[in-house]
Order: C-alpha cells, then structure tokens, then sequence
C-alpha cells in the first residue's frame, strides 16, 4: 500500500470499539446474559421494527461490495487490505461458531418466549449465536474507512453505523449483546492483522 494510512483515526476507533466490546462482554457474564439481552429487546414500536429489519442488511454483503466499488474507484491501493479483511473476519466468524460446543440463538434459549420481542417478517435463526458476523462486518467496514478517510467526521458517524448494525441484531432477536461483543472484538483483531499481512506481502 503506497497511500497514506489514517492510524490515529484507526486507533481512536479501534480503543473505543475494544472498550464498548469489553463492557458488554463484562456486563453480559455479570448480569446474565439473557437478562442483558432482555435489558435491550424492547418493542420500539413499527417504524423501529422496519428501521432495523431492514438497516441489519448493511451488516452482509452490501457494505463489503460498496467498500469494494469505492476502493476500486477511489483507492485502489486499499484493495488487498479489503481482502484481507474479508478473509480474515470470515475465517474468525465462521471457525468460532463452529468450533465452539451449541451456541442458541435468544429465541431458543429463552424458553419464556412470550418476553422476547420478535419483528415479523424477519426469520429467526436458532443456533450458531457466538460471535455476531453482521458485528463484526460492519466494524471491519468501520475501521477500513477510518484508515481512508482523513477526516473527524468519519468516528462518529462510522461508530454510530456500526453500533447500530449490531443493536439490531439484538433488537430482532437474533443474538445476545455479548455476540455483539465478541463481533466487535473481532473486528479490532481483524483490522490489525489484516494491516501485519499487508504488510508483509509488501516487504516480499
């Protein structure tokens, strides 16, 4: 990569994304994580039921492919971190869920379901909860901008996409805060290995 990368932005982002990470992680074993979960599950009525089902999408494939259309018309030097990240984040998503013994989803390890709030129209998954793919998708995207753009404006306004991503996969039941945690978290470990292999394809 021969373009300047922004680190503090990345750095500011990375320590606030690990901190809110850590917390909920904390917050989860500590208040139990159904309970937590509860805490957050509330029915915000129909404009939030669609603002969410639908704003979950931007934690799948479409940030990845507009990342991909950006980089190849604006900043082409980022296209193998993009890959990079891709890869990684999938691996680590993928390989925990798999090598981690049954992971319920809120829907099926609740048994009171009357307590959670589902949104219709949106299927539910039951397994494989640990960590949240969509979490960490879009804090990858995050951090990736953050290293592009030089600019204050992208922290908050990157954070807020990303958090929101991941609260809507607690809204529409689809998995616990600490899942969340665990995408985040991810996504710290993704960025900064990413940047090492880069790295390294370059000095060979």
């Amino acid at each position: 990569m021969t373009q300047q990368l922004n680190y503090k932005n990345l750095s500011v982002a990375a320590t606030i994304t690990t901190i809110t990470g850590l917390i909920l992680l904390a917050a989860s074993f500590l208040f139990n994580k159904e309970s937590f979960f509860l805490l957050f599950n509330h029915d915000f009525g129909g404009y939030a039921d669609a603002f969410f089902a639908a704003f979950t999408h931007l934690g799948e494939t479409i940030p990845w492919v507009a990342a991909l259309a950006l980089i190849l018309l604006f900043k082409k030097d980022f296209f193998w971190l993009l890959l990079a990240c891709f890869f990684i984040s999938t691996l680590f998503v993928q390989g925990i869920k798999n090598i981690l013994p049954e992971q319920p989803r809120p829907t099926k390890a609740i048994t009171s379901t009357y307590q959670v709030h589902t949104v219709k129209g949106v299927e539910l998954h039951k397994e494989f909860s640990f960590p949240s793919g969509h979490t960490a998708t879009a804090f990858t995207v995050f951090f990736i901008a953050c290293l592009a753009i030089d600019a204050w404006w992208i922290l908050p306004v990157g954070f807020a996409y990303a958090l929101l991503v991941g609260y809507s996969r607690v809204y529409l039941a689809q998995h616990f805060p600490r899942d969340i945690a665990g995408g985040m978290l991810i996504a710290v470990l993704t960025i900064y290995l990413s940047l090492w292999v880069c790295k390294k394809r370059i000095k060979e």
